[in-house]
């Protein structure tokens, strides 16, 4: 997965797009995108002034990102161009949506008479934690076949809808705030999305339906809106609940009518907070009428509302991982029990059972012990154990340490060194049996600081928001869930020292990632020298150094290496681990400059990577420049992902004097092929 960054302010639209050389244009961004490609937008207003062309097409698996903590509130996509739709022809649009894409984290605003925000036709687009405003028309435009998920964004002060469904549109519509416009949502046509958790407040209408509309409403509010909460006209047929499943919507202080029923079909409602009196039209009621906060409204929280972990409770919550207090409160800094925690693990993952557990011998767990199932569960799942005595101490509060250490455990997460700790401040309070399991962590982005991100506190009792960012991140590591960006994330790419010359450099972060791991150094100037050469005595300690190699044969002598010469021990160990032989006479020439063919050759033999496909060559424009002996290898090295070309991935150049930068990007691609790194997005990789 590729990430591309851009800055309005900043960036140059002539950079290669790192984070530290962004990009100065989404539009520029977008014609560089494969699928996969993530745009990381910074703060910023992008308009037609700042070079944008709009609209802005999103192609096929992109991901839009901005800020999904505030919803984009300082980062401004403002802009509107025309669009011919096959359905509608002429349209306004600031983003057009063409497949399977993403926007997260930007604010949206479509100054046009007859602008739309976002236009999506027949694709099934993912679009969250945005704000939509200003926009002539509508925020967002859903038609064709479309399947879209819309969530935990706000649509205020657009001209006739915050969200307009029409054709043969489904989809899901959860957790929005519409107010201040004509239609909070409308529907008509065919279409028959799952609205749940919204709010609607302060339109002229909550929801109007049209024609042959079929959508299921749960857990919404309809509150202040001026002409009615919900109205409903043509043939549409709402679900409203019914005896399983009561719908939990909740109508209150709409100026003229709660519920309008202009169809000739009688409406059941089941479960809703709806005020017989304010209603007009066929209207069924049918059971009893739940009272819990469970059940009714949209299950948001009094108590989050600028928490800086009010993301990723949302989102758990809209997923049911967790839940709240009938208080209506979350209360994200109490105290997590032991318990708790293995209610919340048993309830978020269900991975094989370990043989041997001893999930049912805890002595102080009584059989009728509310957590009992789940303490059971997920100790033999690997997450927890219990202390040397056999108890649990269900109500013993968690730490941070042992947060952390579950979580590793529990998922079988590996790699990483514990020279990463030296990032944290606090890392002598770490106990020796969690520092690589800490380290893995870090690695693995688990671990969250707020409000230090340098102090990790790891005997604190965790909190209940902490532990909720500790479970969403481990729901990203394991493929689960999307990134969301914070603050409070340990990213090490934002941690690791610098060397004075590799700003910029292509290869800078696979140099920074190893600095990081303090598997490599510059030289006693702060400088790296990126682009000079690499020796085969430089090199070989650079193996020796990152992959500390388990002796494959004896060791040997080289009759042009002497006793005392420098790189002797990391030449021996490179030899004895199969990444390097001598020459015929029983010399090694540890001054003659690496060409990057033996580089290559070099990692193929140590790594003992699989026999590659020949034809796998192809992709390169200069193949006919691998030497015969070679080609084994180059093609082994290419199907396990180690190859790395600058300045253009399909130019292998073999011939050519390795430097130091290409080294390290392509050892660097060797700890990833073990599993001992994360992957680097980078457009040099050979893929």
């Amino acid at each position: 997965m590729i990430t591309l960054y851009v800055n309005s302010n900043y960036g140059n639209d002539n950079a290669q797009g790192s984070q530290t050389a962004p990009l100065k244009t989404l539009t520029c961004a977008l014609k560089l995108t494969q699928k996969g490609t993530i745009i990381q937008l910074s703060p910023g207003i992008y308009n037609e002034e700042m070079g944008e062309i709009f609209p802005l097409i999103i192609p096929e698996g992109v991901i839009i990102q901005g800020d999904e903590n505030n919803r984009g509130k300082e980062i401004q996509v403002i802009g509107s161009g025309e669009y011919i739709s096959p359905i509608f022809k002429q349209q306004f649009v600031t983003i057009l949506i063409t497949g399977l894409g993403e926007v997260r984290g930007v604010t949206i605003i479509n100054p046009h008479q007859k602008g739309t925000g976002i236009w999506i036709e027949s694709t099934n687009p993912f679009i969250a934690h945005n704000t939509l405003i200003n926009c002539g028309r509508e925020g967002i435009f859903v038609t064709g076949n479309s399947k879209a998920i819309i969530e935990n964004n706000v649509f205020e002060d657009n001209g006739s809808s915050g969200i307009f469904l029409v054709r043969n549109a489904k989809g899901e519509l959860r957790h929005n705030l519409c107010q201040n416009t004509g239609y909070g949502i409308a529907m008509t046509d065919d279409t028959a999305p799952l609205l749940a958790d919204n709010q609607l407040l302060d339109n002229r209408v909550g929801i109007h339906l049209l024609r042959n509309a079929k959508p299921v409403l749960r857990r919404n509010l309809m509150e202040h809106n001026q002409n009615g909460g919900l109205i409903i006209a043509g043939e549409a047929q709402p679900d409203l609940g019914n005896i399983q499943d009561p719908a939990g919507n909740i109508f209150k202080n709409n100026a003229n009518i709660d519920l309008k029923n202009k169809t000739k079909f009688t409406i059941v409602s089941v479960g809703n907070d709806l005020n017989p009196t304010k209603i007009e039209g066929n209207v069924e009621f049918l059971g009893t009428t739940v009272n819990t906060i469970w059940v009714k409204g949209p299950a948001l929280f009094i108590d989050i509302a600028g928490h800086w972990a009010e993301i990723f409770i949302n989102t758990l919550v809209n997923d049911h991982l967790i839940s709240g207090f009938p208080d209506g409160t979350f209360r994200p800094e109490g105290k997590l029990t032991r318990a708790e925690y293995a209610t919340l693990i048993a309830k978020t993952f269900d991975l094989p059972r370990q043989v041997g557990s001893y999930g049912n011998y805890f002595k102080d767990l009584d059989s009728d012990f509310y957590a009992q199932t789940a303490i059971q569960k997920t100790a033999e799942m690997g997450f927890i154990s219990g202390y040397p005595d056999y108890t649990f101490r269900p109500n013993q509060p968690l730490t941070r340490i042992q947060a952390l250490v579950s979580l590793v455990n529990g998922l079988g997460l590996t790699g990483s060194n514990p020279h990463i700790l030296t990032i944290f401040s606090d890392r002598a309070e770490i106990p020796s049996y969690a520092m690589q399991k800490v380290a893995i962590a870090t690695q693995r982005n688990l671990v969250v600081n707020y409000p230090d991100l340098t102090k990790l506190n790891p005997n604190q009792d965790i909190t209940r928001g902490e532990m909720v960012v500790f479970l969403y991140q481990a729901l990203v590591a394991t493929g689960k869930y999307s990134a969301i960006t914070s603050p409070y994330i340990v990213n090490l790419s934002s941690t690791i020292p610098s060397f004075s010359d590799i700003k910029n450099h292509w290869a800078e972060e696979f140099i920074r990632r190893l600095a990081d791991l303090d598997l490599i150094r510059g030289f006693n100037d702060g400088s790296f020298q990126p682009d000079q050469p690499i020796n085969r005595g430089q090199y070989a300690n650079l193996i020796a150094q990152i992959f500390n190699p388990s002796p494959l044969r004896p060791s040997t002598k080289f009759f042009d290496v002497a006793e005392d010469f420098w790189g002797l021990s990391g030449i021996l160990k490179a030899y004895q681990g199969g990444f390097l032989t001598g020459f015929p006479d029983q010399t090694f020439h540890p001054e003659q400059n690496l060409r990057k063919v033996n580089l290559i050759v070099s990692l193929a033999q140590g790594l003992a990577l699989p026999i590659g496909e020949e034809s796998s060559l192809e992709i390169y424009q200069d193949y006919e420049d691998i030497p015969p002996y070679a080609l084994g290898a180059i093609a082994a090295a290419t199907q396990a992902g180690i190859i790395v070309n600058h300045p253009s991935s399909n130019l292998l150049q073999p011939k050519k004097e390795v430097t130091r930068a290409e080294a390290i990007a392509m050892i660097y691609q060797g700890l990833v092929y073990q599993q001992k790194a994360i992957a680097i997005n980078s457009p040099y990789l050979v893929s």
